[in-house]
Order: structure tokens, then sequence, then C-alpha cells
């Protein structure tokens, strides 16, 4: 499969200060990503886990330049996007070709009505009228908002909002979407509604989509789990893999979903309960046919 992204030994650093005085404050040196060596491949559908400073927002941030790196490379789509000769059409074809959904959409919403809004970044392109206005159709309804398309943004729900602001960044027509914990805000439902178009624009229209995300259950959908924790990439596989290793995400405070963690609490008081079982279903069947076998 083809790269779409590479990063090489990628490194951040950020600076704070000490709290002991206000006078004499020491600044501090904190490495938010340390030597990260990442692929990602066309097409595929990725989920980013680490607990809270572990620097995944941070590795989102590089991804799209709104941060530059101290160190190391970042390749999109075959190009070095941290050589220091960058022109700023190169930049823009960056931003075109990675798009990025923050987890508050009142941040990413810039018009009075939907469509304008969808339109916003299009119209910025310099495209004719007509590409502008397939482009804005071809978003709304791709995420189900086209019967929303003149109404008043603020006037929506939260999960709608970010239905919104994802089809602002579908109508530029990026070949990777990255949501940066773009659920974080969202009630169940509202959460429910924008994982599943991430799967249909991973599905159907083949873009890359990088989910960063505290939600167990969402990043056991992903084709591929990788995990960060101060700074390092200790973890990459496949769902079913990774949340394998329970007590080992226990230690850096994260957790498997749901059912998996019962299935190891049950394992560790002695059934024995063979199975890469991840989703409910799968652990209720395993479970079950470990009784029946008793």
């Amino acid at each position: 499969m083809k790269e779409i992204i590479k990063t090489k030994d990628l490194c951040f650093s950020y600076f704070e200060y000490s709290d002991n005085d206000n006078v004499n404050q020491a600044k501090i040196d904190v490495h938010a990503l340390v030597d990260i060596n990442l692929t990602v491949n066309e097409g595929e559908y990725l989920a980013i886990l680490g607990h809270n400073g572990s620097g995944k927002s941070t590795l989102a941030k590089l991804l799209n330049l709104i941060l530059t790196p101290q160190r190391g490379n970042i390749f999109i789509d075959g190009q070095d996007i941290t050589k220091p000769d960058l022109t700023e059409d190169e930049l823009f074809d960056v931003r075109r070709k990675v798009g990025m959904v923050f987890q508050n959409p009142d941040n990413q919403l810039v018009a009075t009505i939907v469509e304008e809004d969808v339109a916003f970044g299009p119209e910025n392109l310099g495209l004719p009228r007509e590409e502008i206005r397939r482009r804005v159709n071809f978003a709304l309804n791709t995420v189900g908002m086209s019967e929303y398309s003149g109404h008043a943004p603020h006037k929506l729900s939260g999960g709608q909002k970010q239905r919104v602001a994802i089809a602002g960044v579908l109508a530029m027509k990026p070949k990777v979407i990255i949501f940066d914990e773009s659920t974080a805000m969202l009630d169940p439902r509202g959460r429910k509604e924008v994982v599943d178009i991430m799967e249909k624009l991973n599905r159907e229209e083949s873009i890359t989509i990088i989910n960063i995300t505290h939600y167990m259950e969402e990043a056991a959908r992903a084709d591929r789990v990788i995990v960060i924790n101060d700074g390092k990439l200790i973890m990459d596989g496949t769902a079913k893999e990774v949340f394998s290793h329970v007590d080992e995400l226990h230690s850096i405070g994260l957790e498997s979903p749901q059912g998996r963690e019962l299935i190891n609490e049950l394992n560790k008081a002695g059934l024995n309960i063979d199975t890469d079982a991840l989703n409910e279903d799968e652990c209720t069947e395993a479970i079950l046919n470990k009784l029946k076998a008793i």
C-alpha cells in the first residue's frame, strides 16, 4: 500500500516554568514527543490513544504544520513538509491534503449559514462557482446535513455542528482527515453519528482517517491502533492486538473496551477464556461458549 504519512525521529518540546516562586522560576523543557517513527498508509483507519498530556494532540498539530517539530521529518504524500525552504504554496497544499476536525465545533464554524460555512474553504481555493456548489452539496449529503443547508449553525445541536465542521473539511477534498478528540464534547448519540461518518468516509470515499480519542469503544472500531505514552509510541497493532494487553494499558492509565475488561477479570478469577474477542457481541459469545463447556 502507498504511504500517505510518514514521520522519522519526530521530536517536539515546549517550555513551562516551575511553581517554586514568582521570582526565580526555573524554565523546564518538556518533551511532548520523542523520536516518533510512524507510517500511515493510504486508506487506513487509525486510532491514536494516550492519557491527557501524552502527546497525541501535539502529533496531530505537527502533521498539519500547526506546530513545527524541533527535530525529525514529516512526509505527506511523499513530500518532506519539514524542509526549511517550504514555500507558502507548499504549506497550503499540505493543509489541503490533511484536514482537521477539532474538539469544539464552534471554533471551526465561520459563517452564519450552514452551506456558506461549508463553502468557505473551496471559495478560498478560487474554484469556479459550479465546482463549489458540487462540493458543498456532496459534503452536506455525505454527513447527512443537506436539509439543514439554510440553517444557522449556532442553532444546531453539538453533533449537528460537528457534522457541519466535517463537511467543511470534506469540501476541501483532503486525502487525510484527523479527528482530534472530535467526539469529546458530544453526547452518546452525537458521538455515534460522528464515528459512523468517519467509517463512511474511510470505506466509501477511501479517505485516510486518524481518530485521536479517549473512548476505547471508538478506537476498537478502527483497523489499527497506536498508543502514545509520555511522548513515546509504545504500542502499534490491530485493535484486537493492542487491547489484548489489558494490564499494560492499565499501567499507563488506559483501559480496554468493557467487554475485553470483563473477560480479563473472569480470566483472573480462573475461568480461562481463550479469545481475542473485543466488541460486546464477540465477548458475550465467548463467555456463553465457555459456560456451556463447563
